[in-house]
């Protein structure tokens, strides 16, 4: 059968290279082409079979899984190595995927865990190597890459979508206003879910996270490189671009700020706008993306808790240097009756509300239960419109002093996370 997916088994526990090679046998698309019972035979058999995928166990007596997975990334980099182990810790995690793992799993693990894995790693590994293969002083004719119609052209605005109290529906206005700005401003516009731990712009939109996410490029971005990042970028029905949040909470532990900002960056370099949907907890890494911002929209609502926290978070934003322009408030159900006024809440913050989004629960929940962002399932509501509007205004031409407004945060860094 032609594009059988080439696995290579490597444990020191002889039933369970058994019992594995069993469990592959029943896939008619997978192949087991050898396997090996410590990491140094495990180099030795990769070179001579070529394998798509390196099934590797983490503990091992001569040379462990971590390892010899560093070593297969230098001297067979076709190789793409799906680490197996019985702890699940974050420590594990981390460092399997900086020496290059592609997928961990937790043993036990079941017969469609183990396939599924191995399915998605061999797609992800042929994308990449075909899209690496298409780039380089290509032929005429060759297939642009992501971001050709840009070069030449400005960095494109970075918005991040913050809000210091969750229930405030940043996710919801972060997903709405990037399908605004791809659809009726006909920007080039990508969405990053950067709710590392617990994002719902995979929910929100009908992806899902474990076919493609930020965690398959931390390697890479730990490395200062960003190569394949267009490669796990997914391209929506909608029309924007989207990097989801990793599967898995305990994935969020490995995306430091240094891997954020370079993300942003490079994601920054191809698009006319990245919108990032940000965490609500003030931490180094949400600080990268508010630094590296033009925008901030800062939600809020007509809610006593949430205009205290907006209160703090202006306190905190004027003493990293953010400018009056970069930060905007944004009031969500804007039009709800609670017996807190717009004015009390400008009174209490002391300053103005820059936009406001009125209510609807009816189009809202009804679009988030069928995984269809509202601006498209009704266009003509009032809170399109307001979204609308609000796309507008953040997408304009960059005022001269937010690059100013930047690099003055980047002096007062809270955290000092550089």
């Amino acid at each position: 059968m032609a594009d059988r997916i080439r696995v290579l088994i490597v444990d020191d526990i002889p039933e369970t290279r058994d019992h594995l090679a069993k469990l592959l046998g029943f896939e008619a698309d997978i192949e087991v082409v050898g396997a090996a019972a410590s990491g140094r035979e495990a180099i030795a058999l990769a070179g001579q079979l070529s394998p798509d995928v390196v099934l590797m166990d983490i503990n091992m007596p001569d040379m462990d899984g971590i390892a010899a997975t560093e070593r297969l990334s230098a001297e067979a980099p076709s190789a793409a190595v799906v680490m197996m182990s019985v702890q699940g810790e974050a420590d594990y995690l981390r460092r399997s995927m900086l020496a290059g793992a592609r997928e961990f799993l937790v043993k036990p693990f079941s017969s469609d865990e183990l396939t599924s894995s191995i399915r998605q790693v061999y797609t992800r590994e042929r994308e990449k190597q075909s899209r690496i293969g298409a780039q380089p002083g290509a032929a005429a004719g060759a297939p642009a890459r992501p971001g050709d119609d840009r070069e030449g052209a400005e960095p494109g605005r970075v918005v991040a979508v913050f809000g210091p109290k969750g229930g405030v529906g940043r996710t919801t206005l972060a997903v709405n206003l990037a399908v605004a700005a791809a659809t009726e401003l006909g920007l080039r516009t990508c969405l990053v879910d950067a709710s590392f731990q617990f994002g719902d712009v995979g929910v929100l939109l009908n992806l899902n996270p474990k076919n493609k996410s930020i965690a398959d490029l931390i390697p890479e971005l730990e490395s200062g490189e960003a190569e394949s990042l267009e490669t796990f970028v997914i391209n929506h029905s909608s029309g924007i671009r989207v990097l989801l949040a990793p599967p898995s909470p305990e994935m969020a532990e490995l995306i430091t700020p240094a891997v954020t900002k370079r993300m942003v960056e490079a994601l920054r370099e191809t698009h006319d706008l990245v919108v990032v949907d940000c965490m609500s907890s003030f931490n180094d890494t949400t600080l990268a993306i508010l630094d590296l911002a033009d925008t901030v929209l800062t939600m809020l609502s007509l809610e006593i808790t949430s205009i205290k926290n907006i209160r703090l978070f202006l306190e905190v934003a004027q003493q990293l240097g953010y400018g009056a322009d970069k930060v905007r408030l944004v009031l969500n159900r804007a039009d709800s009756s609670l017996g807190i006024r717009v004015a009390d809440v400008e009174h209490s913050i002391g300053r103005r509300v820059d936009h406001t989004i009125v209510s609807d629960g009816r189009s809202v929940v009804y679009a988030l239960n069928r995984g269809v962002p509202f601006f498209l399932s009704n266009r003509e509501a009032q809170v399109s419109q307001d979204v609308l509007r609000l796309a507008s205004a953040v997408a304009g031409t960059r005022t001269a002093d937010a690059g100013e407004s930047r690099k003055a945060s980047q002096k007062k860094s809270l955290f000092a996370w550089r």
